[in-house]
Formats: C-alpha cells, structure tokens, sequence
C-alpha cells in the first residue's frame, strides 16, 4: 500500500453509518472514493450520500454506485474529504492543481469536517514553495488578468495543455498559475486581493476550512487537528 493508500484508508475511519460526505478530487482522494465504494458495496457502511467537487470523482462514484445528491438537497455535509497540494504549520492549504478548486471550495465549505488526506512531501513551512498557485479565471480577456497576476509579485502564467490550448475547468473557465519565487508572506492578503478582482473567480487559497489533516509518512499516518 503506498502513502496515499495509507491516508485514504485512515480517512474512511471517520465515515459513519448516514452520513452526507463531500467528495474531493484528485489522486489520493480517487483511491478514497474507490475504497469508500467498496465499504457501501459489501454492505459495511449505508445510507452514504456523496457531493463531488468534479465531473471525474462524480463519474468515479457513480461507478461504485455511490448515491450522489447535490448542495440545493443537503446543504450541510457531516464530513469532506480531499487532497492538497500543499499544507502549512497552521493548516491552510494550497489546492487546485487538479482543476477543480472553486467546486472543491464550494463543497468543502458546507462541510462540518473537512479532512484533508496527504503525503509528507505536501507539508512546506510557507504556502507558494513547492508549487504554482492555481487561479480560476474567467475566459474572457484572459490575458488581461494574467497581467494583472504578474502585478502581484509572482510569475503568472496561462495553464495549457499540451496541445498550447488552455486548460478548460468543468465549470468552463481558464486556470493561470502563479509562482512565488520564496513563497507566499501573507497568504491572507493575497486571498483578499485575489478575492475582490474582477475577472478572477476563485483562487486556490483554503485558509481556515481544514479542520484535520491525515499526513501518510514512511513511519506512519500522523493526525493534524486544527485548534479550537
């Protein structure tokens, strides 16, 4: 079993008999929502309900048979589960990375518990050192908006594909990505930035939602609670 495995599996500890889960996505939370799937099909856990973040983990757990409902029905979720691209000492995150953070946000937020599954090279000492900042924005004048990322003391680029297209979210928007060169200094602030400029729809700043984070290492699965 590898890292991932390891902090999906600790994670389906949590999951109770009726609950109303929010459904990441992503590598580690696919092998989540695989085993998820299995528990509800040998008949160990029932009356689970599942909101995805994406088209990918919808179709993943419809696979399973994994009854899926929506926001507008249940509007509060006992528990979300998900990845992260990046975790720091005081439990904000960086996600995004697989194309789906404005529906992850939006879910993760209706959550009582948001339990974020990762491997220890996702832990950084300062958000913005290990990887791009994902940034949904809108396709229209797009690169207007990656001009004005750059203004904000990163390298903002128009993610692609391989093909030079842009990268398309399900919800039909353009991503950039942002590169900080020592990272992040005020995580804070840039959210609020980011938050308040026209033609950026979402960023990839989860400050404050992770109540837990279950960290897969060579040594062991540690938990990270946040505080009170």
């Amino acid at each position: 079993m590898n890292l991932k495995e390891e902090a999906a599996q600790k994670a389906l500890t949590f999951v109770k008999k009726g609950m109303t889960l929010g459904l990441g996505t992503g590598s580690t939370t696919a092998y989540f929502v695989d085993m998820l799937g299995e528990k509800i099909k040998s008949g160990e856990l029932t009356d689970i309900l599942g909101v995805p973040t994406s088209k990918e983990t919808d179709a993943r757990a419809r696979k399973w048979g994994i009854e899926i409902t929506t926001l507008s029905e249940n509007p509060k979720l006992d528990l979300a589960i998900d990845g992260a691209d990046e975790v720091d000492p005081t439990l904000n995150l960086i996600k995004g990375l697989g194309r789906a953070l404005l529906r992850e946000k939006i879910v993760e937020i209706h959550a009582e518990q948001f339990i974020v599954i990762v491997d220890a090279s996702k832990m950084v000492a300062r958000l913005g050192t290990r990887d791009a900042l994902p940034v949904e924005i809108l396709p229209f004048e797009a690169e207007a908006h990656i001009h004005w990322l750059n203004t904000l003391d990163c390298r903002a680029e128009l993610w692609l594909e391989d093909n030079g297209s842009p990268a398309v979210t399900d919800n039909g928007n353009y991503l950039a990505k942002c590169w900080f060169e020592e990272g992040i200094p005020d995580a804070y602030e840039l959210a609020q930035k980011l938050s308040t400029r026209p033609g950026i729809v979402e960023h990839g700043l989860f400050l404050d939602m992770a109540t837990e984070i279950i960290i897969a290492k060579e040594s062991g699965v540690e938990l990270l609670k946040r505080d009170a």
